[in-house]
Formats: C-alpha cells, sequence, structure tokens
C-alpha cells in the first residue's frame, strides 16, 4: 500500500503535466521524465490489453485493476483533468498579461530539462549525436511551420485528439503545439472552458486508441535503444525552445505567425519594456525548480514508500 505522501506527488505531477500541456511548446512528458515516473506510465498505458481482458473475465476486477496499474493512472490522471479543467483560465490570463515571464520560465524547465536528461542518459555514442542534431533540427522546423487550418468536424477532432495525446506523452513535443499547427488550439481551449462534453468526449477517444498504439511502440523503443531515443527526445526539447522565445514580432511578410528578436528590437518595434531582469530571475527560477524535482525524486526513488 502506498503511503498519502507518494500519491500526493503523484497527483502534483499530474497536475503539473496538466498545466505545462495546456502551453504550446512544452510538454507533460518532459514532467513525467525529470520526475521519474515516464517509464510507469508507458508501461501503464502499454498494459491495456488482450491480457488485461482476459485477467478481468478470469480473475476479476482486483487483478485486472492491479494488472493495468489502475491506482496509478487514476491518480495521474486524476490531477491532469483537475489541472486542464482549473488552470485552462489561468493560464490563458498569464499569457494575455503577463507573456514574457511565462515564456522565460519554460524555457528555464526546458534547459534544466535538456541537462537533467543528458545527465542521466549521456549521448556518446556517434548515433546518439547524430539523433540529437536531427531531433534539434526536426523540432526547430516545426515551430516555424506556420499554422494550417483544419475544417472543424468530428472525424477531425478525433484525429488532432490521437495525434495530439501522443505527442503529450512524448518528452519535447507538446500536445498544445500540434493542436496550434493544426489550427485547433483556440478551440480546444474554449472546449475546456465551457466543458463541450461532444468536443471533449470525441478529442479524448481519439486520444486513447493515439496512446493504445503509441505507447506499445514508444515502450519497445525504450527497452532496446534507450539512449538513442532520450538523444532524440533532447533534441527536440532543444528544437522546441524557438517556440519558446519571448521577444517576438508578427511576420506578415511571411505568410503569418511571429519571428524572434532581439530584446532591443522588441522595445523599439514594440514600444513596450522588453522586461530582461524579470524574465531572468524567473528563467532561473525555472531552472532552480526542475533542481528541486529531480532531488525530490532521487529522494523518492531511494526511500520505499
Amino acid at each position: 500500500m502506498k503511503s498519502i505522501q507518494y500519491k500526493l506527488l503523484l497527483f502534483l505531477r499530474g497536475v503539473a503535466m496538466g498545466a505545462v500541456d495546456l502551453v504550446p511548446g512544452i510538454s507533460a512528458g518532459t514532467i513525467a521524465f525529470v520526475t521519474g515516473i515516464y517509464q510507469e506510465l508507458i508501461n501503464s498505458i502499454k498494459a491495456f490489453n488482450l491480457t488485461a481482458l482476459r485477467t478481468l473475465k478470469n480473475q476479476g476486477f482486483g487483478a485486472a485493476w492491479r494488472h493495468i496499474n489502475g491506482e496509478f493512472l487514476l491518480i495521474l490522471i486524476s490531477g491532469i483533468l483537475f489541472s486542464l479543467f482549473t488552470l485552462a483560465g489561468v493560464m490563458g490570463y498569464l499569457l494575455e498579461v503577463f507573456p514574457l515571464q511565462l515564456w522565460s520560465f519554460f524555457i528555464g524547465l526546458i534547459i534544466a530539462s535538456i541537462i537533467y536528461l543528458l545527465r542521466q542518459y549521456p549521448a556518446t555514442k556517434a548515433i546518439d549525436i547524430l539523433l540529437l542534431v536531427l531531433g534539434t533540427l526536426g523540432a526547430y522546423g516545426l515551430s516555424l511551420a506556420t499554422a494550417g487550418t483544419m475544417e472543424v468536424n468530428y472525424p477531425s477532432i478525433f484525429f488532432a485528439g490521437s495525434i495530439a495525446l501522443c505527442a503529450m506523452i512524448l518528452p519535447g513535443i507538446s500536445g498544445s503545439f500540434i493542436l496550434v499547427l493544426l489550427g485547433l488550439y483556440p478551440l480546444f481551449i474554449k472546449a475546456l472552458v465551457n466543458i463541450e462534453i461532444d468536443f471533449l468526449v470525441t478529442f479524448a477517444a481519439g486520444g486513447v486508441v493515439g496512446l493504445m498504439i503509441f505507447s506499445r511502440l514508444l515502450s519497445w523503443l525504450l527497452d532496446h535503444y534507450k539512449h538513442a531515443v532520450i538523444a532524440t527526445m533532447c533534441g527536440f526539447l532543444m528544437g522546441s525552445l524557438s517556440v519558446l522565445w519571448p521577444w517576438k514580432q508578427v511576420a506578415l511578410k511571411s505568410g503569418g505567425g511571429f519571428q524572434n528578436i532581439t530584446p532591443q528590437n522588441y522595445l523599439e518595434i514594440t514600444g513596450q519594456d522588453p522586461q530582461i531582469i524579470a524574465c531572468m530571475l524567473v528563467f532561473l527560477f525555472g531552472l532552480f525548480m526542475v533542481l528541486v524535482i529531480e532531488i525530490i525524486s532521487l529522494k523518492l526513488k531511494n526511500k520505499v514508500i
């Protein structure tokens, strides 16, 4: 039986995963990786299979619940859902009122996450270094893509859910960023705020189907090529930093979207204070937070709960 402390920390991990995935550019999978529950999460999702159905039929609900690591998933998903429905408005407010500081904070989180992952799994082989570079270039290329507009119907919402939730568990690629590229991000936030059941159920159904397929592939890759997979993921994280750069200008000449500029150019173009000191402080706070999470995670791993 796991302690109340463990359950609370697991719930808070879920809250953090839901909160970061509301913002394009940072993935809930990154939080799962940094807090030490990523492998267990993938294996638990993968446990939804025919064996689980046979266990339910032959041994009952309790055995099937243990087979899928149900308590772990229930607590974690509860935290994610709590975060999605309660923090959607808060995240929208922060993006509107304190955008420079918020993006700077997330940059700090991601850089610290890259350092953490590469320290745990160094990219020492040539193939790992190549995948790190390719992952960086791939994510950077995605960050330059102009958002499209997908026709909004149930099949498109189902498809978007299957892609976005797969991205959510992959460190370095944000599910929200995928929705931005598909042109569905504003509709998703609106559906969360207004609790549009038909949209959310269709989206979630697509996500479940996508996760069932993708989790098996990802689990196999992690079992056989862990260093290569993590090197690629770190590349995704590096490439995604372009999305989070706080100081941007609307790039009308390039077909819409934004282009990154320096804080000085931001001041000259917008006439607004780039707030460099405040951005540096929250950036350092983001770095510090990941360090604290790492220390807590190490203590939890070394302690029988």
